[in-house]
């Protein structure tokens, strides 16, 4: 055998016997490798030329689209669809990520998620209302704390059937929080879990920012609170239709969990947690 056989300055010599890359469309969870980093990760996504990827345990990076990747052990160059020229990285109004693929329905959880007021089930609907059906988790509505006894007999609370309950206005010494007691005491503390918010009302869930406010005025105490509020912003306030009016327009200028204070996202956090805790 003759090592200088061959014209040792012909075009490729140096790429001889090393592996060639080839070629792969971008698609998400397509698993690949960094090999730079050792970073790997499935593809959440791609815009602009970058790619992101997403390990195992949920850490994100981004990478420029192009060669350099490896799939299996072997080279790659990743390149953008034809017609997808981006593929945005999609959350949800609670900021988790949206999956873009159709989902299949889901058999809802035994588990259930009891809201108190109208407006309060409203706006859990609007911000987390995507999540919910992703887990199979379905929101009932409760007319007021008065009847969390008897719902609470009825439902039968058990392992792998939690109750998860969100009420207004639950401060210490409050009746809200005098019944959330007498739960807890009828030997459903591990599997009922009721909290709320300090507000008076659940529009004060919402930063005052989103309708251009420093902060929400004040109401006295011997006032109606929706229609003093109405009355302080010099909002028509005479009957539940101006109320119904107001509700609607401040909800929709909600847009994620962003615009609502952070003890409000952070209880129903808490909530969504604890119905599904059995079911993970």
């Amino acid at each position: 055998m003759n090592r200088y056989s061959g014209d040792v300055l012909k075009q490729g010599w140096r790429n001889e016997g090393r592996p060639t890359s080839r070629d792969v469309p971008l698609e998400k969870g397509l698993v690949v490798e960094d090999p730079s980093s050792g970073f790997v990760g499935a593809v959440i996504g791609w815009e602009n030329g970058i790619v992101v990827l997403e390990d195992r345990r949920g850490t994100k990076r981004s990478f420029p689209v192009g060669p350099g990747f490896w799939i299996e052990g072997k080279p790659v160059a990743l390149r953008i669809p034809l017609r997808q020229g981006t593929n945005k990285v999609t959350y949800t109004a609670s900021g988790s990520r949206a999956d873009v693929t159709p989902a299949q329905p889901k058999v809802a959880l035994p588990s259930r998620i009891y809201v108190e007021g109208r407006h309060d089930a409203e706006l859990v609907e609007k911000v987390w209302g995507d999540d919910l059906r992703h887990v199979g988790v379905v929101v009932e509505f409760m007319g007021g704390i008065d009847d969390l006894p008897a719902i609470v007999h009825e439902f039968a609370p058990a392992p792998g059937r939690r109750l998860g309950v969100l009420v207004d206005h639950l401060v210490p010494g409050s009746k809200e929080s005098r019944i959330a007691a007498e739960v807890a005491k009828a030997g459903y503390r591990d599997l009922v879990m009721v909290t709320g918010h300090d507000y008076i009302d659940v529009w004060h869930a919402v930063k005052p920012a989103v309708i251009g406010l420093k902060k929400w005025p004040e109401v006295p105490r011997d006032v109606d609170f929706k229609k003093g509020t109405l009355a302080a912003l010099k909002q028509p306030h005479d009957d539940q239709k101006d109320i119904a009016t107001f509700w609607r327009a401040l909800l929709g200028r909600v847009k994620s969990y962003r615009d609502l204070d952070g003890r409000f996202v952070t209880e129903v956090e808490k909530l969504i947690d604890f119905v599904t805790a059995d079911h993970v």
